[in-house]
């Protein structure tokens, strides 16, 4: 499974990529905004700077909710760095949007994706990811993470070529159980990726080995 990052954090996507675990980003408007960019041009420039730290997909999201704008937005997008890959929301305007540019070359991510039935539609019409929020449904009492295995399993019926790419995560747990659904993308926030490392007995046999090392060694 890729390991994408979900923030616009410059610092925290040089430490993902330091890993070396890292196979991309993903950002939004929300996430610009933590970071303080405003301003067109600023943010353009901030997708560049993110695109010169790592080497995967960067996914850049359009503003538009119309269908010319996004196109003009998403073309501008994919024209700033070969690693872009244009953000379009699960609406009407948003999946006319997604064929033109899988017609043409673009590469989407279908994003806001809450169903089943959205993720098919994100898949006929050619997007390369689809995003699914699954922290975003267990916060209305419904299992996020089975929504991934059911996207999953309908796609590779079908043959779609489309990745399944678990958004809105939450924690570490979030993460394995998309491993064990065979989701091919979860983009995290950088504590849930780190949190993989964490096991007391890793603490316990480490805290062993060095106290061993030490009597023998002095």
């Amino acid at each position: 499974m890729k390991f994408f990052i979900d923030t616009a954090n410059l610092a925290q996507i040089k430490e993902a990529q330091a890993l070396g675990v890292l196979d991309g980003v993903t950002t939004n408007p929300s996430l610009m905004a933590k970071e303080g960019i405003k301003g067109e041009a600023n943010i353009k420039k901030h997708y560049v700077d993110i695109c010169n730290i790592v080497d995967g997909d960067v996914s850049a999201e359009v503003i538009s909710t119309d269908y010319e704008g996004m196109i003009r937005e998403g073309k501008e997008l994919a024209a700033l760095h070969p690693q872009i890959v244009v953000k379009v929301p699960i609406i009407k305007e948003g999946i006319k949007a997604i064929k033109y540019f899988s017609d043409n070359g673009i590469r989407t991510n279908c994003t806001l994706v809450f169903s089943q039935g959205q993720a098919l539609l994100a898949a006929k019409a050619g997007a390369t990811y689809v995003s699914p929020f699954i922290g975003r449904l267990d916060d209305n009492s419904t299992d996020g993470v089975e929504l991934i295995g059911k996207i999953v399993d309908m796609y590779h019926f079908y043959g779609f070529e489309t990745q399944v790419l678990a958004a809105s995560i939450r924690h570490t747990m979030h993460i394995i159980r998309c491993v064990e659904m065979g989701a091919d993308v979860a983009t995290c926030p950088l504590d849930a990726i780190l949190g993989l490392l964490n096991h007391p007995l890793t603490d316990i046999g480490l805290a062993k080995f060095l106290a061993d090392y030490k009597k023998v060694n002095g």
